[in-house]
C-alpha cells in the first residue's frame, strides 16, 4: 500500500491534526492524498469505502461516522466544550452556577460558535441563564473567535462557548468556568477512523503506529495558533511539534 486518501473537515484544528498524521505516513513511504468536506459528505465517503482515513472523530459527538466495519484507532487527544470567561484573573465569576447573580461588569450578550450552539442551549437551559437575561447569538465559528479575540484585546468582560483544541486557548488570556452540572457534556475522545477492511489490508506496522500516536490538545492548540498567528503551514507546524519546536519544554 503506497497511496492512502486522508479526509478532514475545513477546519485548521482538523487540518493540523491530518498534518500530524501525514508525517507517520510519510515516514512509512506511504503518499497521502487528500480530501476536504462537509462532514456528512466525508462520512458517507468514509463508510462506502471512497477515503481511507478520516481525521478526527470527536467520540461521542461523532458516533454517526461508526458505520459497519468502519474502525476506530487509538486516541490522539481529548476535546472538550467549556465556558469561558474573557478575564483570565477574575476571583467573582469561576462558575457557571454563579452566573446569574453577575452584576451588570459582565456582558449578558453571548457569542457563541455555529458548530457549538447545542451545548450553549443546553447550558444556557441548565443554568436558567434566559431567566437573569442573558441572550445567546450564534455566528459563523471564525466570526466567532474573532469576536472573542477582540474581547479579550479589549479586556471587556464576555462569556462564549470554545471547543479545545483552539488556538486561543494556547494565547490564553481567560478563564474557563467550571461546570458542575456538566451541561457542556463530558470530555470526548479524538479518533483516526479506516474505511471498512483497510485494518486488514495495512502493514501492521504502520497500523500499530497510528493506534498509539498520542498528541493533546496543547499540541493542536499550538500547530492552530501557528497557522493562524504565525502563518505556518500545516506541515510546517507539525514539522515544528516533531522537532520539539512548537512547545516549550
Amino acid at each position: 500500500m503506497t497511496t492512502l486518501t486522508i479526509a478532514h473537515p475545513d477546519t485548521t484544528i482538523h487540518e493540523a491534526t491530518a498534518a500530524a498524521i501525514i508525517r507517520v505516513l510519510e515516514a512509512n513511504d506511504v503518499e497521502p492524498e487528500i480530501t476536504i468536506g462537509p462532514k456528512n459528505t466525508l462520512r458517507d465517503m468514509l463508510s462506502g469505502g471512497e477515503v481511507d482515513l478520516y481525521v478526527s472523530a470527536w467520540l461521542p459527538e461523532d458516533a454517526a461516522f461508526l458505520a459497519s466495519g468502519v474502525t476506530s484507532l487509538g486516541v490522539l487527544f481529548n476535546p472538550s466544550v467549556s465556558c469561558c470567561l474573557s478575564q483570565e484573573h477574575n476571583a467573582t465569576l469561576t462558575s457557571l452556577s454563579s452566573l446569574a447573580q453577575a452584576g451588570s461588569e459582565l456582558s449578558r450578550d453571548v457569542v457563541v460558535p455555529e458548530s457549538l450552539l447545542h451545548h450553549a442551549e443546553a447550558m444556557f437551559s441548565a443554568y436558567a441563564l434566559k431567566n437573569a437575561d442573558f441572550t445567546l447569538r450564534a455566528l459563523p465559528d471564525e466570526e466567532a473567535l474573532a469576536t472573542f479575540s477582540a474581547a479579550l484585546a479589549k479586556e471587556q468582560l464576555v462569556l462564549t462557548v470554545l471547543a479545545q483544541p483552539c488556538y486561543l486557548f494556547h494565547q490564553g488570556g481567560f478563564r474557563i468556568l467550571q461546570d458542575p452540572k456538566e451541561a457542556l457534556g463530558q470530555e470526548m475522545t479524538a479518533h483516526i477512523l479506516l474505511r471498512p477492511g483497510l485494518a486488514d489490508e495495512m502493514d501492521r506496522d504502520l497500523y500499530d503506529e497510528l493506534d498509539e500516536l498520542m498528541l493533546s490538545t496543547k499540541v493542536i492548540s499550538a500547530m492552530d495558533y501557528a497557522m493562524r498567528a504565525e502563518g505556518l503551514s500545516a506541515d510546517d507546524a507539525a514539522e515544528s511539534w516533531q522537532r520539539g519546536k512548537l512547545l516549550p519544554r
